[in-house]
């Protein structure tokens, strides 16, 4: 042991490479079987085909064609049900991970992608396009599932020197899945009449190779640390003293025990996690809503591009930190929406689009305003776009504290200060009811840890 533990401390650049080699196997099979489908079911969806489809089976059952309004009915339900089902997903997956924990979700998850796969594969084949419809809606879940447990799953299995690399292997993947749903649907491949239901018997396949492969993988370290001990740590991080490790998520979960599993409404009315629940919901909302889709009309070949920067993010994400790059990705939008509106007057828009890209590829948004004229609304609407993007910015650069290198613990102090209150006040004071003496706290944990028992604190 001590020979193991000299040799890691003479060789931190061996060490760190262990680390990164057994969490990389472990965040790739995640994310191919759940962010990578998530990206390919948002560019899989081919409308031509499926537009014949649905009016060849509706006049094979009532003899008439279906009228144009219906078809854009059905056509829409098709594409944006997709979103609720996704919605389902993200309000069960917090009861499904503190029951199964973060790996068994995602395994489990695949029987969602295999059911939606079989579904919308045999539509055609049976003559129903509510196979294909309700196999959207699983698909969805399925989707709302993965982008939810996968962050976790890979957050907690990650030391914090590459934490934010892995988890940029969500956003590789996910350009990658929309990349790939592009090019299997050109018509040289399955974008033709006959094979376009392959598109989706294609989703078995990640599946079925994270079935295989993550059960050989362990548990998030976290999930397991009162019921494993060190073992899975030591397996992830590939030495064994992991007593650094462990002493991190011993002080994370010190907060976790004084807390309980709460609701929307009383995690809105809590003060001590205020500005956390605002700096979500305003940095999720400036992705959604800054201008990419309506992009994405203008120039469809941009999802290679985003493969591209998702991957120089990983080389820099960890040298320059997280809210660098989040505040300088809105401010890099600002500038190029205002090229782009230039652009747009004098009818070149080609590059201002690419450099758009590189800015913040992977993040798309549902809103397009219809408020202008059609023919001069494109230009107003980018500056729209512009708008959102540096409210962003301006808030980020004021309210986001850095989180590079920092544990779990450390952020909280960081926001408990702009919270003002005292971090002991944050941990021990969420909920009163759920408080207890420093002695019990510390009497019941070491218990915990000795007799090897899981506790419903850490999830």
């Amino acid at each position: 042991m001590a020979m193991v533990i000299s040799a890691s401390l003479c060789n931190p650049a061996r060490e760190l490479s262990g680390r990164r080699s057994n969490t990389g196997e472990a965040s790739l099979t995640g994310a191919f079987g759940s962010s990578f489908l998530y990206g390919y079911n948002l560019s899989v969806v081919n409308a031509p085909h499926i537009k014949k489809f649905y009016n060849e089976t509706w006049e094979r059952r009532y003899g008439f064609s279906v009228d144009e309004s219906t078809l854009t009915l059905l056509w829409s339900v098709t594409v944006s049900i997709f979103a609720i089902g996704g919605l389902v997903g993200a309000i069960i997956v917090t009861p499904i991970v503190k029951f199964f924990g973060r790996k068994r979700t995602l395994l489990l998850n695949n029987l969602f992608a295999v059911t939606a796969a079989l579904l919308m594969s045999l539509s055609l084949l049976a003559g129903s396009f509510e196979m294909l419809i309700l196999g959207r809606i699983i698909m969805g879940v399925d989707a709302g599932i993965s982008l939810s447990a996968l962050p976790m799953y890979l957050s907690e299995i990650s030391p914090k020197e590459i934490r934010g690399s892995l988890g940029q292997v969500t956003a590789i993947f996910i350009c990658i899945g929309v990349f790939t749903g592009q090019v299997l649907g050109l018509p040289e491949i399955f974008g033709q009449e006959p094979r376009w239901p392959y598109l989706f018997g294609a989703i078995i396949v990640p599946s079925l190779i994270q079935v295989v492969i993550l059960p050989f993988l362990p548990e998030s370290p976290r999930y397991l640390l009162l019921e494993k001990h060190n073992t899975t740590f030591q397996t992830f991080l590939g030495k064994d003293d992991v007593s650094h490790e462990v002493e991190e998520v011993l002080a994370e979960s010190r907060v976790q025990r004084n807390t309980k599993l709460v609701s929307i409404l009383q995690l809105l009315r809590t003060h001590a996690v205020r500005w956390q629940v605002i700096t979500v919901v305003v940095t999720m909302g400036c992705y959604q809503l800054c201008g990419l889709n309506a992009v994405s009309v203008l120039l469809q070949a941009m999802a290679f591009p985003g493969v591209l920067l998702s991957f120089f993010l990983i080389q820099v994400i960890e040298r320059l930190g997280r809210r660098p790059l989040l505040i300088g990705g809105f401010g890099l939008m600002v500038v190029f929406f205002a090229v782009l509106t230039v652009s747009l007057t004098l009818q070149v828009t080609l590059q201002s689009l690419c450099i758009f890209i590189l800015s913040f590829a992977c993040f798309k948004h549902q809103v397009l305003n219809t408020s202008f004229p059609q023919h001069s609304y494109v230009t107003p609407t980018v500056l729209v776009f512009a708008a959102i993007c540096l409210a962003g910015a301006t808030y980020l650069f004021f309210v986001l504290p850095e989180t590079k290198n920092k544990t779990f613990h450390e952020i909280s102090q960081a926001f408990a200060k702009r919270n003002k209150v005292s971090l002991e006040m944050q941990e021990m004071n969420h909920y009163p009811g759920e408080r207890k003496s420093s002695a019990e706290q510390e009497s019941n944990f070491t218990s915990s840890v000795n007799n090897g028992e899981t506790k419903k604190g850490i999830v």
